[in-house]
């Protein structure tokens, strides 16, 4: 029997600001484990990218990743409503699988060191 392909992935930045009561309103600890209900979640340190917390990026699965998707940053996913989208995206298939909604579009950020393309 195949095993199952592996889904993709979420980083949460939690950090400086990510995750700190410099963001208040978020419940950071549920949206971490509200997240782990569509995805494997990993909990990293600063993304280099404090102007825009809270920061989640979205990988693509290793069979995305590996036919060209791209990992997707996101900033300022600071309410439910928006960690919400992100699940919804995620259980879609995520980077490569299915497009990005128009709502996290306006969520997208560009990674550190890299200029959004338009």
């Amino acid at each position: 029997m195949p095993a199952d392909p592996v889904p993709c992935r979420i980083v949460v930045c939690r950090d400086c600001c990510c995750g700190s009561p410099k963001v208040t309103g978020v419940d950071h600890a549920a949206q971490i484990e509200r997240l782990r209900t569509a995805a494997p979640v990993r909990v990293s340190d600063c993304l280099d990218v404090c102007d825009h917390a809270n920061v989640v990026v979205v990988q693509p699965s290793a069979e995305h990743r590996a036919a060209g998707a791209r990992p997707v940053w996101l900033g300022l996913v600071n309410d439910p409503e928006a960690t919400e989208d992100i699940i919804a995206w995620v259980r879609a298939g995520g980077p490569g699988a299915a497009p990005l909604p128009d709502i996290l579009d306006l969520y997208s950020i560009a990674p550190p060191g890299r200029r959004r393309v338009p």
